[in-house]
Formats: C-alpha cells, sequence, structure tokens
C-alpha cells in the first residue's frame, strides 16, 4: 500500500512538473506573435496621444467604412439564415453515411480561401452580367452579401442542423396528434426551442462577416471598403501605419465584443440540447429533393462558373492554363506551382504547430478547475476574436526590429497561421475530452497507471476524432489564409497560392484571369479533400477507452 502511494505521489509529482513545462510552450508563444503584437498595436495607436487616435474618425471614408462594415454583416447574417434554414432542417433528418457526406460537402464552402471565393462570385457575376432581369452586381454591396452566404452557409445548416436533430420531439408528436398543420408545429412549438442555436450561428456569422477581407477587396474594389480592408489600404498601400493600428484596435474592441456575444449564446444552447428521446418528423421527399436541389445550385455555381472558366483559353477548352502555372511571368516573383507548394509546406507546418499547442491547451482547460484553466481558455479563443488581417499587421509592426527582426523570415508566415487555425483546433478537441469521465480516469490511476499512460491510452483514442477534424480544418485554414499572409514579405520563397491569385485577378488580362481561376481550381480541391477526408474519418465508431487491468481482477 504504501509503494502504492509512494509511487502515485512520484507519479503526480513528475506529471505536475511535465504539465508545467508543457504549459509554458503556448504561453510562450502565444505571449510572442500574439499578445505583444496586439498589444504594440494599441501602443503605436496611442503614440499621437487621444487626439490622434479619435483623429481618425474625422475621415469621412473611416465613418463609412465603419458603417458599411456593420450593416453588410448584418444583411449577410440575415440572408445566410433564411437560405440555409431548409438545410439545417434535412441534416437534422439525415444520418447514417449520406448525414455524413452531407455535413461535409456542405462544410467545403466555409473553409475554401476567401481569395477564392470571391474570384469565383466575380467571374458568376460577370457572366451573369446583361442576362435579362439580372442585376449588374459587380462592385456592389449585394455581391459581397452573396459571397457572405455561399461562404457561411455551413454555420447555420451545420449548428442549427445538429442542434434540432437533439431535441426532443414529443412535443412535436403531440401537437400533430391533435390535428395541428406543420407550420403551426413549427411556429408554435419548434421555432421556440431552435431560437438558441439560431441566434448562436446569426452570432458567429455576423463574426466572419464583419471580419471579412478577401472577399470584400476581390468583390467590392474601392468602392466598398470595410475595416479589414482600410486597415490594408493605410499599411500596405499608403504606408500609414499609424491610421491602420487606429483602426485595428477599433476592429479589435469591436470583434471582442462579438466574440462575447457569440460564447454566451454557445453556452446557452450547449445547455439546452437534451439527449432525443423520440424520433423528428420525416420529411417528403419532395420537399428533401427541392432543399438538395437549391443548396447544391446555390453552393456548386460559383465552383461550376470557375472551372469552366479554368478550362477556358481564348475560343477552345483545354489544360492550357494549368500548363501555364508553371511557367514564370513577370506579374509573380515565383511560378504559380511554387507557390502552391509553398502553401502546402506552410499549410503541413501550420497544422503540426496547431496540433501540439491545441492539445495541450485543451487538456489544461478541461482538466483544471482553476485560473490556468479560464487563462488557457482565453487565451486559445482570442485569435478568434482578433481578425487574421489584425495578426498579420501586428507582427508587421513588431517583428521587424531588432533584437526579433524575423518578419522576412520564411517560418514567420506558418506560425501566423498556425495562430489563425489554434481556436478551431481548441473548439474541435475539448468535446471531446469533455466527454471523458473522470472515473475512468480515476480507474487507470488507481491501478498504477501513469499520467502519461492514461493520456496515451484513454484521451488520445477518444479525442481521435477530435483531432482529425481540428488537423483537416488548420490544414484547410492554413491553406487557404490571406489576411495575415497578405501583410507579411513578398518574396518568391514566401509567395502563397492565395496571394497570386489575388495578384492574378488584380492585373488585367484574359490569360492571367484563366491562371488565376486555375490555381484556384487547385487550392480548392485541396481544400475539398483535406475536409472531406477528415469528416469521412472522423465519422467512424468511436473506440472505447482501453485499461490494461492485471491479470484475475
Amino acid at each position: 500500500m504504501g509503494e502504492g502511494v509512494n509511487r502515485s505521489a512520484y507519479y503526480g509529482l513528475g506529471w505536475r512538473t511535465l504539465a508545467v513545462i508543457c504549459a509554458a510552450v503556448p504561453v510562450a508563444f502565444l505571449g510572442l506573435f500574439f499578445f505583444y503584437p496586439v498589444i504594440n498595436i494599441v501602443v503605436s495607436s496611442l503614440s499621437q496621444g487621444w487626439t490622434g487616435f479619435l483623429g481618425v474618425f474625422d475621415s469621412s471614408r473611416t465613418r463609412n467604412a465603419i458603417w458599411f462594415t456593420t450593416w453588410q454583416a448584418a444583411a449577410s447574417t440575415l440572408v445566410t439564415v433564411v437560405i440555409a434554414m431548409p438545410c439545417a432542417a434535412l441534416m437534422a433528418r439525415t444520418s447514417g453515411s449520406a448525414g455524413v457526406w452531407l455535413k461535409a460537402l456542405v462544410t467545403v464552402p466555409f473553409v475554401l480561401p476567401t481569395i477564392v471565393v470571391g474570384g469565383a462570385f466575380k467571374e458568376l457575376f460577370e457572366g451573369l452580367n446583361g442576362s435579362v432581369g439580372f442585376p449588374n452586381l459587380n462592385h456592389t454591396a449585394g455581391a459581397i452579401i452573396v459571397a457572405h452566404a455561399f461562404f457561411n452557409f455551413a454555420v447555420v445548416a451545420r449548428t442549427v442542423g445538429a442542434y434540432w436533430a437533439g431535441l426532443d420531439h414529443q412535443l412535436e408528436e403531440q401537437a400533430r396528434t391533435l390535428g395541428s398543420s406543420s407550420s403551426h408545429v413549427f411556429w408554435r412549438v419548434t421555432w421556440p426551442r431552435l431560437k438558441p442555436a439560431v441566434f448562436a450561428a446569426a452570432a458567429i456569422t455576423f463574426l466572419f462577416s464583419f471580419t471579412s477581407f478577401g472577399v470584400v477587396l476581390v468583390l467590392g474594389g474601392l468602392q466598398q471598403a470595410t475595416i479589414e480592408t482600410e486597415i490594408f489600404r493605410h499599411a500596405v498601400v499608403r504606408g500609414d501605419l499609424a491610421t491602420s493600428a487606429s483602426m485595428s484596435v477599433i476592429q479589435i474592441a469591436a470583434v471582442l465584443c462579438l466574440v462575447a456575444v457569440t460564447s454566451h449564446l454557445e453556452r446557452r444552447t450547449s445547455i439546452s440540447t437534451q439527449m432525443m428521446r423520440s424520433t423528428i418528423a420525416p420529411m417528403r421527399t419532395a420537399t428533401k429533393s427541392t432543399i438538395a436541389v437549391f443548396s447544391l445550385i446555390f453552393l456548386g455555381s460559383p465552383v461550376a462558373v470557375m472551372i469552366e472558366r479554368s478550362l477556358k483559353a481564348a475560343d477552345s477548352y483545354g489544360l492550357q492554363n494549368y500548363v501555364a502555372l508553371f511557367e514564370k511571368i513577370p506579374q509573380l516573383p515565383a511560378t504559380s506551382a511554387e507557390a502552391l507548394g509553398n502553401s502546402m509546406i506552410y499549410a503541413l507546418i501550420a497544422t503540426a504547430i496547431a496540433l501540439c499547442l491545441g492539445v495541450v491547451c485543451a487538456i489544461t482547460i478541461v482538466t483544471r478547475r482553476d485560473t490556468m484553466s479560464r487563462f488557457f481558455d482565453l487565451a486559445a479563443t482570442l485569435p478568434l476574436g482578433v481578425s487574421a488581417v489584425t495578426v498579420g499587421f501586428g507582427i508587421l509592426i513588431s517583428l521587424n526590429r531588432s533584437p526579433v527582426d524575423w518578419r522576412t523570415s520564411w517560418w514567420i508566415v506558418p506560425v501566423a497561421h498556425a495562430i489563425v487555425a489554434l481556436p478551431f483546433v481548441v473548439r474541435s478537441i475539448v468535446p471531446m475530452l469533455r466527454q471523458i469521465h473522470p472515473s475512468i480516469r480515476e480507474a487507470a490511476s488507481l491501478l498504477g497507471s501513469s499520467p502519461l499512460q492514461i493520456r496515451a491510452q484513454i484521451d488520445l483514442p477518444l479525442i481521435a476524432r477530435g483531432l482529425t477534424v481540428a488537423a483537416g480544418f488548420a490544414f484547410a485554414i492554413s491553406l487557404g489564409e490571406f489576411g495575415a499572409t497578405s501583410f507579411l514579405p513578398r518574396r518568391a520563397d514566401t509567395l502563397t497560392g492565395p496571394q497570386a491569385v489575388f495578384r492574378l485577378l488584380s492585373t488585367p488580362g484574359d490569360l492571367l484571369r484563366g491562371q488565376a481561376m486555375a490555381l484556384s481550381v487547385v487550392l480548392a480541391g485541396a481544400v475539398a479533400a483535406a475536409v472531406i477526408c477528415s469528416e469521412i474519418l472522423s465519422s467512424g465508431k468511436k473506440r472505447r477507452p482501453r485499461v490494461d487491468l492485471p491479470i484475475g481482477s
């Protein structure tokens, strides 16, 4: 007995030491590459005092950008909710392999590079321009709103669909038994209980639309400016770092408020969710088909146009644009194929960094119930509340002076990508860890398992599904990241695929436009493959935790 106690104490001391060392790594990483740049942005915005900071609002362009950012985000949220709700109803009623594929296909648009989405819709609107009854949407708010609805479709469909499927449907069954119509049952019985999920999804959609960069940059042009594009314009185009810093502070304050609201709504959703005790009402085949066809047309049209345009060269169709990706052109410091290779390498590195940091953060958040847990939860969430543009701008003004002149280093690109992906990794792993009952770990500890054995034999098998999803999302996010990368050095060895797409789209000429679409198709295909594979692999049967028991017990 005494030996067991001594061994437990030894393991406990060793685990605490190892835990402290592991916890120090994400703290140091986020402190150097996230908190220090953000603090530096705030300090830079106040370099000329409050008068200089408030002077930013004297510009009518700045005020218009703030107003446009707000109302287009609200309009994008409303349109997204209206369009995606039927698909959410379909996802709530679809299970098995069909449900897995439906979730995967719906999720693909969400992780597509924003610059690719912007380019695809630009081609779609230009192709429809002049059609009977179709307005000219080039460089209009309508184009941005439609693209945001496409991009955030999965947020509403998956969030509301999962919540809808988990509700107790006995009340709906009783109402239908008493003769209530389907519409009456929905609005009087289902909708009041569904509102927390709808509001949570709407808050997330508003956040993503508020911080949108690539879509607005391509579709809005100079006519439609948001806070994000103004930060880019002042910093990169005009070299006015002080104004960019002031606008970044405004962006940070607004987004942090949105994150707080979103987190509150998500907690309400998780608390209100119940285990399914009855079957949801089936949907008519005709209704299912109508919803599926509409979703396919809405989500597939820009992708189809992008593919068609990538195959078009002059008056014929072929693979000329794809072959041109391997050719050196004056508009790019490297070939498009080399830029794509850089993106692949950066995505692998960023995924590895985000997974390592995310696992440590998730374990600390779940296993501890003290100030450290709350700190890690906040630290891992804050990058979601600070846009990628702000992350890139912070690195631009913080890590370019001695003794940490790292801004021109190639490795700073995957580091920035890892910061952007980290919140998604943590949010994928934490729910899986919380499903593990503490008694399982306690039983394994009493049977002589060390903390490392517990992590390896219990935690890791159960969170494997979450790790797979996290890896897929991190890889896809890094592969398509454009906001932070646009502020980093533009050398041949650091050029990424999204950067190459933007430069090609920004240069007039049908030949370059065709190459941009070809590169966009390759990027979209790689992202789609990563997301679909992670969804399929994570949909397998959950593995039970294995505890090695003594023989004869």
